[in-house]
């Protein structure tokens, strides 16, 4: 009674009738493919966990170059929990970006980009390209020297691509070199700029999500009847989301975040530095091509190389026309799972060297 009224209440100021409505019509799908639903909601729940313990670091986080690594040092040391919740964020980011690509790669392979979800696809796709430049720029934030070394070779990538390159390098180091100034740029980037954004795109894809609803793929036949989202859809996020804070809590306890030795721009690279494991298939696949293809320079061909494939993948549901038909296309499902094969054997192959 006392609910129903707290709910009286609140729905006269704020006007949340259109919950409940939501709340009674929303139903999931019931196919064999149906538990790949649960990856949407499982990403929704690690991204909030990054800016629940985002937010507790910054609280204690000093950028610049005399100050980032003696605080991150600080919080992993003598500040109380500072180390699991830096940990947590550590380890919530890496399978977030997994999580997010599993997300679209499963779309992908249930055509759930198909009129009328173009629009849904291109704010999932800019969420994961959100997702890469929260790991890019977060990694340099401790200021230690394989995050320096990592975000310097990183950076000089992106000044290869032709025309353009040394604008952007300049755009992204703030100056020649990674400096206090690019500390500074990727700070500022990491917790203002991206997280706005992808406040602004997951809520467009969310919306979008409720708007059409959730895909069936071509030719799968529901078995049984959909289930309600609330109770029944609800309950099973809210017990993988359970053991997902229980992984996380458990990898931050038995493998807790390293900081390495301070940054020194002036010593050598240290050897067999890796960027995150996310980024293991372009830095493999760059080492792979030759410095010079005929005229042209391996690197900035490799970087164009990356913003074709991104661009390719962003304009999918425009591409596959067979699918936007409501048709099966085995053919592009081939060539795009292939494509995401061949940088899985990337990354496993630079994970296990």
């Amino acid at each position: 009674m006392r609910l129903a009224r707290l709910w009286d209440w609140l729905d006269e100021r704020a006007g949340l009738e259109p919950l409940r409505h939501l709340a009674e019509v929303k139903v999931v799908p019931r196919h064999r493919f149906s538990v790949f639903y649960y990856l949407g909601g499982m990403a929704l729940f690690l991204f909030l966990v990054q800016l629940g313990t985002g937010l507790l670091l910054l609280l204690y986080y000093e950028p610049g170059t005399a100050t980032a690594y003696e605080s991150v040092k600080r919080i992993s040391g003598e500040i109380p929990f500072g180390w699991l919740v830096r940990s947590i964020h550590r380890w919530s980011a890496d399978i977030f970006i997994g999580v997010v690509a599993l997300h679209m790669l499963t779309a992908f392979v249930m055509k759930a980009y198909r009129r009328p979800r173009e629009l849904t696809w291109l704010t999932g796709a800019a969420m994961l390209g959100i997702a890469l430049g929260f790991g890019f720029s977060g990694y340099l934030l401790p200021w230690d020297e394989i995050a320096f070394f990592a975000t310097s070779v990183g950076t000089a990538v992106a000044g290869a691509v032709p025309l353009v390159g040394q604008s952007l390098l300049q755009l992204m180091r703030g100056g020649d070199d990674v400096t206090g100034a690019t500390l500074a740029r990727f700070f500022a980037l990491h917790v203002v700029v991206l997280p706005f954004a992808a406040l602004a795109v997951l809520g467009a894809h969310v919306l979008l999500v409720q708007r059409h609803g959730m895909s069936i793929p071509p030719g799968v036949r529901e078995s049984g009847r959909p289930r309600r989202f609330v109770p029944d859809f609800l309950l099973h996020d809210l017990v993988g989301w359970t053991l997902a804070l229980a992984l996380l809590a458990a990898l931050a306890a038995l493998v807790p975040a390293e900081l390495g030795h301070k940054a020194n721009p002036f010593a050598s690279a240290p050897p067999g530095i890796k960027p995150e494991w996310y980024f293991y298939a372009p830095f493999q696949q760059l080492k792979l091509i030759p410095s010079h293809v005929g005229p042209f320079e391996g690197e900035a061909l490799g970087a164009l190389g990356f913003m074709g494939l991104g661009l390719v993948f962003a304009l999918v549901p425009f591409l596959d026309r067979r699918a936007a038909r409501g048709e099966r296309s085995p053919a592009f499902t081939a060539a795009g799972l292939a494509v995401f094969a061949y940088f899985a054997v990337l990354t496993c192959y630079v994970w296990l060297h």
